[in-house]
């Protein structure tokens, strides 16, 4: 085993205030890890700012904080149970609970069943247009795990669904779509393809001898010219979907900000490093949140 670090975080809120019995539950969630929550959030609010006449609608916001934090725990829940086998082999990876034998792999199934019933409930209070939009991601979410054994673009399946919400939020505002949606989701895949692929350089000496694929791996030392070009994807494809619901000249100063937040992290993140790369990756949420104010400041002014 080459990594010499586990990711799961000692003396966490979850150490020291949950009980004991719920604990290996929660670490499978990653409740003590809220970036991967914060990454599927954000794209939400993005939509439901820029489907909204102004500011968007805080009960539509709430619910999409809340389906966030369930599904990204299924998700991860899915993840541990197809990866078990890889995890333990992996010091980095060999105290996730699965991996260590703290979950069962029946406990965890029937504890995925729980997150999905939740997840359910948060997604009827939607109309049922976005009901069928927000089923439709299971696909992906129970496809991507499978990505890392068959292709070196995993992070590309990766992207599909946790942008998902683009959709989502535009047809919970509006119950339809529209094409400044769609480029908006495109935008979100070509985001994780970035920050994804940061991410993924901290495990690349893993991968390679558990044998699983990634863009890390892929690009290798080439990967900040295609980092930059990931990121000036997104930033565009960003811009056209403001253009295309007309966003005021609010929206267009925060994406030159948010777009100098990727250019720092491609010319400050140093990808032999791995503490370098999850502070990039984490600081993703910034990024995320420059938008969803510059989106709401564009429709204010619009």
């Amino acid at each position: 085993m080459i990594s010499t670090a586990t990711d799961i975080p000692r003396d966490s809120w979850i150490d020291h205030w949950a009980p004991s019995g719920s604990r290996p539950y929660l670490r499978l969630m990653r409740l003590d890890r809220p970036i991967g929550t914060w990454l599927l959030l954000l794209p939400c609010w993005w939509s439901t700012a820029l489907a909204s006449e102004s500011w968007p609608d805080p009960r539509l916001m709430l619910l999409f904080a809340v389906g966030a934090l369930i599904m990204r725990g299924a998700g991860c829940t899915i993840n541990d149970i197809v990866d078990r086998d890889f995890d333990g082999r992996v010091a980095r990876t060999a105290d996730r609970p699965i991996a260590s034998g703290a979950v069962t792999r029946v406990q965890a199934i029937l504890f995925l069943g729980a997150q999905l019933m939740l997840g359910l409930a948060v997604l009827v209070q939607l109309n049922l247009f976005t009901i069928g939009i927000g089923a439709a991601s299971l696909l992906l979410v129970f496809a991507y795990p499978f990505m890392k054994r068959i292709t070196y673009w995993p992070q590309a399946f990766l992207g599909l669904a946790f942008n998902w919400g683009a959709l989502v939020g535009w047809a919970a505002v509006t119950g339809s779509l529209h094409p400044a949606a769609v480029v908006l989701y495109a935008a979100g895949v070509f985001w994780t393809l970035g920050y994804d692929t940061i991410y993924a350089h901290q495990d690349k000496e893993d991968d390679v001898v558990v044998g699983v694929k990634s863009l890390a791996l892929r690009l290798g030392d080439d990967s900040k010219p295609w980092l930059a070009g990931f990121y000036a994807a997104t930033v565009v494809l960003i811009g056209i979907s403001g253009a295309l619901v007309g966003l005021g000249w609010p929206f267009w100063v925060g994406l030159v900000l948010a777009a100098g937040h990727l250019v720092w992290q491609i010319a400050d993140v140093d990808l032999n490093t791995p503490r370098s790369c999850l502070a990039k990756f984490k600081s993703n949420r910034d990024f995320g949140l420059i938008l969803v104010a510059a989106i709401v400041a564009g429709k204010l002014a619009g």
